[in-house]
């Protein structure tokens, strides 16, 4: 769906601005100062523990590989997409396994993994409702939080009855039931459990996961092997540390002091202990992270620990929503992790999709300053359309701009001008059938404040006249 269509959708428009603005009130009645007195002073402990862990990360990482190895288990570092998937493909194929299940991760969201399993005979189950809703409408997610955002009991009533054979049920409770009785055959059946992690705990090689369904517990417990795929940004450097950011972390994703479920998982069952996996592996993901590192300026884009209140606060987003995103990351966050994963040039309008109103920095629970970093981006994609020759057009533009401004006559004719031009708030201008392509766009879905009676210079001569 494009971001017209998305626009033109009341009945999306209202799915995304109701659950976004629910999101939104449950944030702040959880970090309200009679209830969390100290949310910024936790903020600021998480940005300088994000900080501090991303400055040493090659040291963090070292420890951690040593006591997920002391726990029994084991750590494998891939360079990028192929490399993860080649790993699980031959071990799969090592351990005859076939069926997986997994539960919800956007680091394998980021690298296709799902797509790469089924492309060579393989089959992955998501297990958080959301994401196996999305998982049978091969779509992907529409929010870091919440995938499954913009569909409605109806739209899932309809996917439900054309790809599980099942009777149509419109009711959301009764149709839990149903992914419930059709995902737990999977969990006893699969070979293997495949979950993300929140964060990573350098000093006891643990993996932490939050969830609310407990579908997490059982993808990393029922199934005889467990693989943890993580980006190496997801370390932190002791236990400790963890009281500070899952206490963000809960209060900015869905407005709870702690999820439901609090995972920490360190290596394979012990002897003696009958839940557990008998194999447990940790799979760091690079894919642009290292590259990322080596630019002081921006890799606090690293700090990110995937709350999603930058989305639910974002004009833009809760405007286009997620699915006109070109990567897995949308919001503002995504405006920053694509560019630096997937190349500056992929979507160079994707920092300028943004009105700088800084709400997102306002929000992020670990103080990440998106907006400057979009505004580098932004100075990075113009400094290489002008390498590339490209842009001329709007540069043209500026130089005129330039030209006009430095020439207080031709200024205030065209400050006249406008105001003639735009006395309606410039609505007949978006009606006119030869109106100019990204005008009438972008007055399509706004109008100009009126101008006013008389200009700024007029009051001023006529101020200076008394």
């Amino acid at each position: 769906m494009s971001i017209q269509e998305t626009l033109q959708d009341s009945k999306l428009q209202l799915a995304i601005y109701t659950a976004t603005g629910r999101l939104m009130d449950h944030r702040a009645n959880a970090i309200s100062p009679e209830l969390l007195p100290r949310y910024q002073e936790m903020r600021q402990h998480a940005h300088d523990l994000k900080k501090h862990t991303i400055e040493n990360l090659d040291h963090y990482m070292e420890e951690f590989e040593k006591n997920v190895i002391a726990h029994g288990g084991k750590v494998v570092f891939c360079k990028d997409a192929t490399e993860v998937s080649d790993f699980i493909l031959r071990l799969a194929k090592e351990r005859g396994a076939h069926l997986f299940v997994k539960s919800k991760s956007m680091t394998s969201e980021e690298i296709d993994l799902n797509e790469r399993m089924e492309h060579h005979g393989l089959e992955p189950v998501e297990t958080d409702l959301g994401e196996y809703i999305i998982q049978l409408a091969h779509q992907k997610p529409y929010h870091i939080v919440a995938p499954a955002l913009h569909m409605t009991r109806f739209q899932v009533a309809d996917l439900f009855t054309e790809k599980l054979g099942v009777p149509r049920e419109e009711v959301i409770e009764e149709q839990t039931m149903i992914a419930r009785r059709v995902l737990r055959e999977k969990f006893l059946a699969a070979d293997i459990g495949i979950t993300g992690a929140n964060f990573l705990v350098a000093d006891s090689g643990a993996v932490v996961v939050v969830e609310n369904e407990g579908n997490a517990r059982l993808t990393s417990s029922a199934p005889k092997i467990h693989i943890a795929v993580a980006g190496m940004e997801k370390l932190i450097p002791r236990a400790q540390d963890l009281a500070v950011m899952l206490g963000l972390l809960g209060r900015s994703a869905t407005g709870q002091a702690l999820t439901s479920y609090t995972s920490i998982l360190s290596g394979p069952k012990r002897p003696g202990e009958v839940d557990g996996p008998e194999e447990f592996y940790v799979v760091l993901l690079d894919a642009g992270r290292t590259k990322l590192l080596e630019d002081p300026e921006k890799r606090e884009s690293l700090y990110c620990i995937r709350c999603g209140a930058c989305l639910n606060h974002c004009p833009v987003y809760r405007k286009i929503g997620g699915h006109n995103y070109p990567w897995v990351y949308s919001g503002p966050i995504g405006k920053i992790l694509a560019p630096q994963f997937k190349g500056l040039m992929a979507d160079p309008w994707l920092p300028f999709a943004s009105s700088l109103c800084g709400v997102c920095a306002e929000v992020c629970p670990v103080k990440i300053d998106i907006p400057r970093v979009l505004l580098q981006l932004r100075s990075e994609i113009t400094e290489e359309k002008q390498r590339t020759n490209q842009g001329g057009l709007e540069r043209l533009a500026f130089k005129a701009f330039a030209w006009a401004m430095r020439r207080p006559w031709i200024y205030e004719w065209g400050g006249m001008m406008g105001a003639g031009l735009l006395g309606n708030g410039g609505r007949w201008i978006s009606e006119l059938p030869i109106a100019p392509g990204p005008v009438k766009a972008w007055l399509s879905q706004r109008h100009l404040p009126a101008p006013a009676v008389r200009s700024f210079r007029e009051q001023w001569r006529a101020r200076r006249t008394k």
